[in-house]
């Protein structure tokens, strides 16, 4: 269980360093709350969207990474925010911002999964560097085989190395909410990985 967390937390941070090396420099978020930057951004400020993205981007990644492979998840998390540029001035409440994006993440990368194919079962669905390992390849698919409100918890636990706190601010839910379904999430995943790695489709089809 632990060896094939850690392989995880190692593909999450090849990841993450793709994405930056991908997006440059970041521009440091003035410190300021949510709703305040939200609307900044509905009056033209790019700076305060870069704000939002700073603090967004990793459960957008998350939410995209539970549906989609993960080569194709940062050509997503961009099309999400490129979205959410767009139609920010639509949003009533500034405070409704962190529900909001998570919900365009969904649509998006539900969009993008019936376009593409669905997320395999091998480590090219890893496109990082140095490759994944097998633990950290079953690790993704055992998160991935739960059901969908455990998912995304752990995927920005385990991947995107958010705290509970953090992903409550950042998903709208409530903090308790979040360790439920944290605690909930690990249980399954434990169990998923101490019974052994389930059959691929291949494996499947050739019974």
């Amino acid at each position: 269980m632990m060896s094939a967390l850690a392989a995880l937390a190692a593909v999450a941070t090849a990841l993450e360093a793709g994405a930056a090396h991908a997006q440059g420099r970041a521009v440091p978020a003035r410190e300021a709350t949510v709703d305040e930057l939200v609307i900044a951004v509905q009056g033209g400020s790019r700076g305060a969207f870069t704000g939002l993205y700073e603090r967004f981007h990793r459960v957008v990644h998350a939410v995209v990474l539970a549906r989609v492979p993960a080569g194709d998840a940062g050509d997503v998390v961009q099309e999400v925010f490129a979205e959410a540029w767009q139609r920010v001035s639509t949003l009533r409440e500034p405070a409704a911002f962190p529900g909001w994006i998570v919900t365009l993440a969904r649509h998006r990368a539900v969009d993008h999964a019936r376009r593409r194919r669905p997320p395999v079962d091998d480590p090219a669905d890893l496109a990082v560097s140095p490759p994944p390992t097998s633990e950290a390849v079953a690790a993704l698919r055992a998160i991935r085989a739960l059901p969908e409100t455990y998912r995304e918890t752990l995927l920005m636990r385990l991947v995107e190395g958010l705290t509970g706190p953090e992903i409550a601010a950042r998903t709208g839910m409530t903090p308790e909410s979040v360790r439920v379904h944290l605690h909930r999430g690990m249980k399954l995943l434990r169990e998923r990985l101490e019974a052994g790695p389930a059959p691929t489709r291949g494996e499947r089809g050739a019974r």
